[in-house]
Formats: C-alpha cells, sequence, structure tokens
C-alpha cells in the first residue's frame, strides 16, 4: 500500500460507508424505517436530550455535545437521526485525514473498515470525538498548542474520554511522544524541548479543555446539588461502578456464554455472547497497544490508550470497549508499521499481498454484519 496516498484514503471512507449504506438498505427492505433504523439505541438518549434537556437524571452519563447539534438541526427541519448520521459521515472523513497526517495511509485505512465502523455513520459520538481528538493530537505533535487544546475543548463537549484526551496531551506536552516515524512524511520526529519554560507553555492551553469539563459539573451540580452527578448515571444506568479489574474480568465471562441471553434475545443470544467475547478480545487488543507504545517510548499514546482500558476494566463488567477501540488511533498506527516490514521475495510478496485480501474481505464482512445488527436494533455493544 502506497506511504502517501490520501486519495486512497478517501476511496476508502466511500466505499466503506458505501458497503454500511447498503446493509441499512437491506434492513430497510425487511420492513424498518430508515429513521428508526438509523437512531437505534444511544441516539435515543441524545434526542431525547436534544428535547427535553436533563429533565432524567440518567441523560446525565451523556455530554451535551451531539445533542445540541441535533436540537440545531430539528429547528431548521432535519430530523435529529438524520443530522446525526449527516455528522457522522462528515466526521468521519475528517477523523480520517488527521489519521493519515499523524500516521500515514495505512492507519487512516485501517481505521476506516474498523470492525465497529458502523458507530461512525450514526448519531453516536464517536465519529466527531474522533474527528476533533485525531486533529488535536495532529496540531499537538506540530507545536500547535493552542488549536490543539482548542480542538480538545471540543472534544470535552462529546464524551468524557475528553478528559483522558487532556492527561495523554499534558503527558506529550511534558515527555512527548517517542522518537516514531511520520507515515505520512517518512520523517523522524523532533525531540521535544523538556525545559520548565517550555513545557509550562505546552501546558497552559490545556486549562481550555479542562475549563469546559469543569462547566459541565458546575452545570449538573447546579440542576441536582451533586458534584458527582455523572458518575450517580452511569452507575444507576448501567451498573458502572467501581470494580477491580479481576471482577470486571469474572462478571463478563457468564456474558459470553449463549444461554445467559437466551430468555432475554431468544434466537438472538449467540450473537450477544459473541460481541461479549468481543469486548474481552478488545480488552487485550488495548493492553497489547498500551505495551507496544510503551516499548516504542511513545508515552502520550500509551497514556492515551492505557487510562482508557484501566476505566473500562474497573467498571462492573467489560462493556463498550468494541466501540472505544474506534478512538485508539495507536493501535492502527501499530498495526502498519508491523505489516510493513522488509522487502520480501516475489513468491513470498504475492502470498502476503492475497493473505492481506482475504483478511480485509473478513473484517468488511464482520463490520456488515456489525451495521445490521446496529441498524435491525439487535443488541451491538
Amino acid at each position: 500500500m502506497p506511504a502517501d496516498d490520501l486519495g486512497l484514503v478517501m476511496k476508502t471512507w466511500l466505499g466503506t460507508r458505501a458497503l454500511l449504506a447498503l446493509v441499512l438498505a437491506v434492513v430497510v427492505m425487511t420492513g424498518h424505517s430508515l429513521e428508526r433504523a438509523i437512531s437505534n439505541w444511544d441516539v435515543q438518549h441524545f434526542m431525547t436530550i436534544a428535547r427535553d434537556g436533563y429533565a432524567d437524571s440518567l441523560e446525565m452519563a451523556f455530554f451535551p455535545g451531539l445533542p445540541l447539534v441535533m436540537r440545531a438541526g430539528a429547528l431548521i427541519g432535519v430530523p435529529m437521526p438524520v443530522t446525526g448520521a449527516v455528522l457522522a459521515l462528515i466526521c468521519s472523513l475528517l477523523a480520517a485525514v488527521a489519521l493519515f497526517r499523524i500516521g500515514g495511509t495505512v492507519p487512516a485505512c485501517l481505521w476506516l473498515i474498523a470492525p465497529t465502523a458502523v458507530f461512525t455513520t450514526v448519531g453516536y459520538t464517536e465519529a466527531p470525538f474522533c474527528a476533533a481528538a485525531f486533529w488535536a493530537w495532529e496540531r499537538a505533535r506540530a507545536g500547535k498548542w493552542w488549536p490543539a487544546a482548542g480542538l480538545a475543548a471540543l472534544a470535552c463537549t462529546l464524551r468524557v474520554s475528553g478528559l483522558f484526551l487532556v492527561g495523554a496531551l499534558a503527558v506529550m506536552a511534558i515527555l512527548g511522544d517517542g522518537q516514531w516515524r511520520d507515515g505520512r512524511a517518512g520523517r523522524s520526529a523532533r525531540p521535544i524541548n523538556r525545559k520548565p519554560a517550555a513545557v509550562a507553555e505546552r501546558l497552559a492551553p490545556l486549562l481550555l479543555p479542562l475549563a469546559v469539563l469543569a462547566g459541565y459539573v458546575v452545570y449538573l451540580h447546579s440542576l441536582t446539588g451533586s458534584w458527582t452527578a455523572w458518575f450517580q448515571a452511569q452507575d444507576r444506568g448501567w451498573g458502572r461502578g467501581f470494580t477491580t479489574p479481576m471482577e470486571s474480568l469474572r462478571n463478563t465471562i457468564p456474558a459470553t456464554v449463549t444461554s445467559t441471553w437466551r430468555s432475554v434475545y431468544g434466537a438472538d443470544a449467540g450473537a450477544v455472547a459473541m460481541l461479549f467475547r468481543l469486548e474481552i478480545l478488545a480488552m487485550v487488543v488495548g493492553i497489547l497497544t498500551t505495551v507496544y507504545c510503551l516499548l516504542r517510548r511513545r508515552w502520550a499514546s500509551a497514556a492515551w490508550v492505557g487510562i482508557q482500558v484501566i476505566a473500562f476494566s474497573i467498571g462492573h463488567w467489560f462493556m463498550s470497549v468494541n466501540r472505544a477501540v474506534l478512538l485508539w488511533f495507536p493501535l492502527f498506527i501499530a498495526i502498519g508499521e508491523l505489516t510493513r516490514g522488509p522487502s520480501r521475495p516475489v513468491g513470498l510478496k504475492l502470498f502476503w499481498r492475497w493473505l492481506v485480501l482475504i483478511a480485509v474481505v473478513l473484517d468488511l464482512a464482520v463490520m456488515a454484519w456489525w451495521g445490521w445488527l446496529f441498524y435491525s436494533g439487535k443488541w451491538s455493544s
């Protein structure tokens, strides 16, 4: 695959969105309305907040950025699910371009064909958050800390992961992110200036996204009188209290068994169990990615993935980790580096190309399956 081919990234974006659109069309032809198919699960929560604000305290588990955009769309007559889907499609392209600038063609294309890509086509926060966060990272790597902070502040309006982004950017400001090669331009990253004055100059802009997060906490306090309203909503609505990683794993293992879900989901129980098995696999992938970054002394990248892995490991069980993989751009950069390798003999090169082709086809099949689950309203992590 070419080392620097933005055109291929654009084609991959178009092709994957077209594949998911085809899956959506099949679901609609089976009796689902288009609007209903793109408004399942968390989309409903965002729409409720857009209509009613935080009248229901459980909705405080969701940040207000996306609902505000949906509300703005509704004011000009655009249905909220459509606003969310259009925003997701645009932002998925912006995120891919940012990742292209960070790591090159391969990571950007890998992100676009991620198995859970369906969540970047509907009114979820994954696509807009990744667009803001990836561009914040790109700007920080370029030494443009105020634009990076502004983009991080935007990310902080969308989901709690913004807090982890600020923490990882702070690590970058202090320690840098290793001497890894720029996959797009083929250059080595410049050493970071670690003099106290320079570090302070990089850290100061990060007060902006922290102020956004503090503003949300203060706002919820004004509504509830509680400084922990967000945590309480997560606990009451989704059982995400604090446990140890081993307890979370033990709680997840029964969910990987089909019989656990048969009384609730019937014939779909097998798919639900499979998704929880993939949650455990996603945790393993997150740990391996963190270790890889640490071995490469990419301190900021390790912090970005590692803190999320920790956060998911101390909830009641492993849930929504499959979607969180979309945020882990160092994973896609690592895969790109590990598969690049040295030049190969002609015979081996042909074998490698066929192997890659088969892997991509299987990946796209899983992506289509995941899209079918979501669009048809089945459990999809």
